[in-house]
């Protein structure tokens, strides 16, 4: 028995299984003890069957014990958003309008890592329906704070060593700001990499999948598990997927172009993260290019808060219109905003989202990648709202990969991420960028 198991990374575990020093049914033992010992402070779960999860985990240990095929997540409990459905779980989507609703399919993305051999853990809890309002979900480095929204369970599930993996969404800032605010590595792909098939709709044009882990080899092996073309989704691309893995795994042949831009809104980073900041960027020196953009960068905000909400409002219309009373405070202002967007004004942000995307093809052959912040600062008191995503709003509109390092400490010992961008369809070259980047600082540190 290894001690203290649910500290290890989801790649360390695997390699313990393949020597059998450790089983599956150890390792999700031990996940759940701390679970346990830790949850009624954070409130990172709102479904969890520990007599399943262990029957999943035994017959992992069966099948590896046979000596029949295993995949490449054979074992590894693996926590899920709770807007992903699941055949043997609820998916409550963060609203009492849907509390108990059970679906007969999984979620494409749960099929795969079924196949993969992946223990589900449960489901983490979401704000409600996937958006501005918090849950109950506590920050696991100080409850007093937010981790962040919506991804809220699954960063803090990773971040308290509930699991060595889990899975969330982003439309907004919703797996980096959360993995920013909880310390761990998060990682958006290329829109269009993991399937959306049975996850909630809030916005068909800037819904993503994302990931959390430990380390940037397990973000990048997940990634790589339930990436994959599939024809229900409308941004889903036939075509082969970037090994995400291998690029983790790369020494970069020469070093990284990086790109800081000077947006105006970076005035909403706290003292401490530009300290932090400046200091990586020194470090970096001539690998990073300072560059003030054009207005209309920064215009993107407004463009893609005009998708959303009017996404939002058409692709849940009958939820909203049959369960106002049931509906928040903090959400409700949104959704009568955005049943105000015409259809022509939706029409003109599409366009521009398409010209930013165009943007960023052809900026792209001459860097590697552009380094930002992951969010303002550290992670807010715990409130209504789950902090301030406009650090990653602008990558997300245009689909970008984005990566999260949890590489910075605020002045009160929260942790604060820095964020690499790269370009589309080129993840694995962002992810071997990232292995350089935390090469360099380790050096220098």
């Amino acid at each position: 028995m290894i001690k203290d198991a649910y500290k290890l990374t989801a790649s360390e575990a695997l390699a313990l299984f393949a020597s059998g020093k450790l089983t599956s049914v150890e390792l999700v033992k031990s996940c759940l003890e701390q679970i346990t010992a830790t949850d009624d402070a954070i409130r990172a779960w709102v479904y969890l069957d520990p007599n399943a999860v262990i029957a999943q985990a035994e017959e992992c240990d069966r099948i590896r014990k046979a000596g029949l095929a295993t995949g490449p997540l054979h074992g590894i409990p693996v926590g899920l958003k709770d807007i992903i459905d699941t055949a043997d779980m609820p998916t409550g989507r963060g609203t009492p309008i849907f509390k108990g609703r059970q679906t007969e399919q999984d979620a494409r993305l749960v099929e795969l890592l079924r196949q993969a051999g992946a223990v589900i853990m449960g489901k983490t809890i979401t704000t409600e329906l996937a958006f501005v309002h918090a849950n109950e979900t506590r920050n696991p480095h100080n409850p007093d704070h937010t981790p962040g929204g919506s991804s809220s369970g699954s960063a803090a599930a990773v971040a308290a060593y509930h699991v060595p993996l889990a899975v969330g969404t982003q439309t907004n800032g919703s797996v980096i700001r959360p993995a920013s605010f909880c310390g761990t590595f998060g990682f958006k792909p290329s829109r269009g990499v993991i399937s959306r098939t049975g996850l909630l709709a809030t916005s068909d044009s800037l819904d993503q999948v994302g990931c959390f882990g430990r380390s940037l080899a397990d973000v990048a092996l997940l990634t790589d598990v339930i990436g994959g073309y599939d024809g229900r989704d409308s941004t889903s691309f036939a075509r082969p997927r970037p090994p995400m893995a291998q690029g983790a795994a790369q020494d970069a042949p020469v070093p990284p172009s990086l790109v800081w831009f000077d947006l105006p809104f970076n005035d909403r980073l706290s003292d401490v993260a530009c300290e932090g900041l400046d200091t990586v960027l020194e470090i970096l020196g001539p690998q990073v290019t300072r560059m003030a953009p054009a207005d209309t960068l920064s215009n993107l905000v407004a463009v893609q808060a005009r998708i959303h909400e009017y996404e939002i409002c058409a692709q849940q219309a009958d939820v909203f219109l049959g369960h106002w009373d049931q509906i928040s405070d903090t959400l409700k202002p949104v959704i009568e905003r955005g049943r105000k967007i015409t259809r022509a004004e939706y029409e003109d942000a599409l366009a521009v989202k398409a010209s930013a995307e165009a943007f960023f093809r052809d900026f792209f052959t001459e860097y590697d990648a552009i380094i930002a912040p992951s969010a303002a600062g550290e992670a807010p008191l715990f409130g209504p709202n789950t902090g301030d995503p406009i650090f990653c709003t602008l990558w997300t509109l245009a689909g970008l990969p984005c990566v999260t390092l949890p590489l910075l400490v605020g002045e009160t010992g929260l942790p604060i991420g820095v964020q690499l961008i790269g370009p589309a369809e080129k993840d694995n070259r962002l992810l071997r960028t990232a292995r350089w980047l935390q090469l360099q600082l380790a050096e220098a540190s």
